[in-house]
């Protein structure tokens, strides 16, 4: 669902300089000799802080596509993807430099006075060997990169979206059953872990409205150590609408001690895809729009943000035209930006 992306060269966007060198991931390896943590110089135009305390990162992909059609003198195109380069969206730490990428990201947000939202995604066996596979080699490769991450974090504010269907894919039997017992103390070490530094808040992931019954994952999740998670997400990397997730994940939350949660609204606007084959309907579905905008002011008291974890214009996998999972996908970016009007 999430996949790799390459590096791409450091540009400049529009009024503000585009700081960080390198490219942030939608769930994948991080770039060979790039840190892409390593973000200096002034911070970038901000949302207001009371509504979306989150950091916007002025060298996305989002971000680099404006500069381009700014370049190339296209101003309509670039205004609809301002609509994306502007909102703050999930920085996916890839697996090569963790430390340096999780620092890096953390003191460019302090710097701007706001949160990092980090996703953390790198779990073995990830994605059972589809558009994403890959993640740490063993156990042990998996608990040195989450130490990693953590040490680069610090005494930052951080919010952490922990490993996007690792849990899921367990209980829907995607994850072959020998690697299950590993995979939830490695889940469990991983929420700990980053739960001893001071300021990181961490929800884990906990599927969407759209896959199987909230009964189906309330002991899953005990397992997999929600109980010392801050809360859990729901509809990452999803289209399913914004009330589904929300009851979703107020039935999810009663099973699992009251614990509240976000929703990835990214690309919700339309909600989810029915026309086509229902098992690709997650892939690159075409009609998407963006959803609500990153904020902390929801609609209900357990809904404690409404997040752009999936970044939006990055390709689900090479369906329907699109190039591999976490690659720039223009064409689609346009789609989303435009239905959102």
């Amino acid at each position: 669902m999430y996949g790799n992306r390459t590096g791409r060269m450091l540009v400049l966007l529009g009024v503000a300089a585009l700081l960080a060198a390198g490219c942030s991931a939608s769930g994948g390896d991080g770039d060979e000799g790039v840190d892409r943590g390593a973000v200096q110089g002034p911070p970038a135009p901000q949302q207001p802080k009371k509504t979306a305390p989150f950091w916007v990162n002025p060298d996305g992909s989002a971000a680099r596509q404006v500069a381009a059609y700014v370049k190339a003198g296209r101003q309509p195109e670039a205004a609809l993807i301002r609509k994306i380069a502007g909102q703050p969206v999930g920085e996916w730490i890839g697996t090569e430099r963790p430390e340096q990428e999780a620092r890096g990201f953390t003191e460019a947000a302090e710097r701007a006075d706001r949160d990092a939202l980090l996703v953390l995604y790198n779990i073995p066996h990830r994605d059972c060997g589809q558009h994403s596979a890959g993640g740490a080699a063993d156990g042990a490769a998996y608990r040195a990169w989450v130490e990693a991450a953590a040490r680069g974090i610090g005494e930052r504010r951080a919010t952490v979206v922990l490993e996007p269907d690792a849990v899921m894919h367990m209980v829907d039997g995607c994850t072959e059953q020998p690697y299950h017992e590993e995979r939830y103390a490695l889940l469990e070490a991983a929420v700990q872990r980053l739960k001893q530094q001071p300021h990181t808040t961490v929800y884990l992931d906990a599927g969407n409205a759209g896959w199987g019954r909230p009964e189906q994952l309330d002991e899953p999740l005990r397992r997999a150590g929600i109980a010392d998670a801050d809360g859990f997400a729901v509809n990452v990397s999803n289209f399913q609408t914004t009330e589904a997730s929300t009851a979703y994940g107020k039935q999810l939350s009663a099973r699992t001690g009251g614990k509240p949660f976000v929703v990835d609204t990214s690309r919700n606007g339309n909600g989810p895809y029915t026309a086509g084959d229902p098992a690709q309907n997650w892939c690159n579905p075409p009609g998407r729009a963006l959803g609500e905008s990153p904020t902390t002011r929801t609609a209900d008291k357990l809904v404690r943000a409404y997040l752009w974890v999936k970044r939006p214009g990055e390709s689900d996998g090479d369906c329907r035209g699109g190039p591999k999972a976490g690659d720039w996908f223009e064409p689609y970016a346009l789609e989303l930006a435009r239905n959102a009007e």
